[in-house]
Parts: C-alpha cells; structure tokens; sequence
C-alpha cells in the first residue's frame, strides 16, 4: 500500500471563534506517543505525507494540523488578529479537545517551528521533545530589516491566486536545479502550495511581519520548559544555518540554566533548502526517528 493510501481522513474541529481547523490524528500505532509535526507557511498536512509512515513504523502516532486559512483550515475574519499567541490557543485548543495532555515530540518547520518555540514556552511540560528546524528568530521589523512578506501577499493579491507565489516559493525552498531533477516532487509541493488561501497567506504572512514574532526573549525559557531539544537546518537554507547555530547555543544556555545537563545539537541536513524533510528527506528520516526514539520500545 502506497505512503499516500494510508494517510487517515482529514477531520475537523470548530474552534470558539467559529473557524475550524483540520487535523489528522493517527489511530495506529495504538497507544503509541504523539508527535506533532507542524507545517512551514504556504503548506498543508499532506506535507508531511513521506515523513508519517516512517514515524509510524518507529512505533509513534503522528497530529498534523493546518496553518489558519491553509489547507482546510478557516482565516479569522479579521486577517490582521492572527499571532504566533493566538495560533499557540489554537493547538492548545485543540490538544485539549482530542485530550491529549502530553506530546511526546513537537517537529516544527519554519514558521512551525517558531510555533513550537512559543508553544512549550506558553506550556511548559506539555512538549517533551522540541525538533526546530529552519526558522528565523523575529519579524523583519525587530530584525532592522526589509519586509518579505508585505511584497508577497500583494504580489499574490494582484495576481488573484497563488500561482505565481507558489513558483516563487519553490524556487527559494528548493532551487531550480533540484526542481528540474525531481519533477515529480516538486509538482506535489506545487499543488500543496496552491491550496493555500489568499487570506490565510496574508493572516501568516501579518503574523510573521508582526512586532510580537520575536524567539529571542523566549529561547533560554526552553530549557525550562522541554526535556530536550534540537535544532535542524537545511545547508543550502541560506544564512539560517549560522543564524540557527547562534540559536542552538541561546538554548543550550537556558537548559544550563534549568540544571539540565546534556549537549543541545546542530544537525546540518546536507545539500536540503529551507524544507529540509523534501530536499532532504533521505537524511531526514534518518535523523528524526533517531532523535525521538529514547526509551519508546
């Protein structure tokens, strides 16, 4: 049976501001630790779709779930009201409604990794593993420097769709030479990326451009809050992997702090982009099982 057949339906929950976010929770393997694994913006839960059956085999459950206005989630009404905060009530949310209490692993890309940040920091406990991969630490605006998403959405506004953007987009994740050597691939990222709304772009987009998307106050608070912690960067993602690494040690910092001895690493994944489970996805499944398997029998 293909990677793709054993995918669980897509399910759907009204949150208490009448949106309604989809998710897919794994009923099998029964009993196993959930892992949640949270999508870059202009993506979907069928991102994930290579990665789930190899975490499945490693004996875990996997929770996917869409960014507001990506895949089958809603966009508030208003689309400037969506923060890394009010996204973090989201999934707390609904964690609450699947009565999930513990995840063993939160496995964070971009945008869903600086998602993880401020989750386990908001809910210390909760989160055992943090897995960051490829993301930035704050707003263009706290950065001191030129705004990347503001030029997007209007690009994509003029246009009337996601076409045009989701070229873009690939072409930054991937480059054009790993899109012309994997067509197949890249046209499955191309048909995920053109799901997303043009309100749900502009509500992540607004929410990364924000004054209130800052890691930095939160990074040392992560010791703290998980029992471990890796940071996972793409080698070709361009000045993320130094900017991760810097990252890596503010966090190793705050896990000193906590009294929690043990090394905090940098995996560097070879030859992948900003996406690092696509480009990267041999390397990937190797690592990541590694990272969270512990004492999972």
């Amino acid at each position: 049976m293909s990677a793709k057949a054993e995918m669980p339906a897509n399910r759907h929950l009204s949150l208490p501001d009448n949106r309604v976010i989809a998710y897919s929770l794994d009923d099998s393997p029964e009993g196993g630790p959930v892992v949640l694994l949270s999508n870059p913006l202009c993506t979907n839960i069928a991102v994930w779709d290579h990665i789930v059956p190899v975490l499945n085999h490693a004996g875990f459950r996997t929770l996917r779930y869409d960014q507001p206005g990506h895949g089958d989630s809603s966009a508030p009404a208003d689309l400037t009201t969506t923060t890394f905060d009010t996204m973090v009530t989201d999934v707390a949310y609904m964690l609450d409604a699947l009565e999930i209490s513990k995840l063993w692993a939160w496995v964070g890309v971009s945008m869903g990794a600086a998602k993880g940040i401020f989750f386990a920091t908001a809910h210390p406990g909760v989160v055992r593993k943090l897995i960051i991969c490829d993301t930035i630490t704050c707003s263009p605006v706290n950065a001191g420097v030129e705004d990347p998403f503001g030029p997007r959405v209007a690009s994509a506004r003029r246009e009337g769709g996601m076409k045009g953007n989701a070229n873009a987009t690939l072409q930054r994740w991937f480059g054009d030479a790993w899109l012309e050597d994997h067509p197949k691939e890249a046209e499955r990222m191309r048909k995920i990326v053109l799901r997303t709304s043009l309100d749900g772009m502009e509500t992540c987009c607004d929410a990364l451009a924000s004054e209130t998307f800052d890691l930095r106050p939160l990074l040392r608070k992560v010791g703290g809050a998980v029992e471990e912690a890796v940071c996972v960067v793409g080698e070709k993602d361009a000045n993320l992997p130094q900017t991760m690494e810097d990252m890596r040690g503010k966090i190793e910092e705050g896990f000193r702090e906590a009294g929690k001895a043990g090394k905090v690493e940098l995996v560097v994944v070879p030859n992948a982009g900003h996406v690092c489970f696509v480009d990267g996805l041999e390397e990937f499944v190797k690592l990541i099982p590694k990272y969270l398997q512990a004492e999972v029998k």
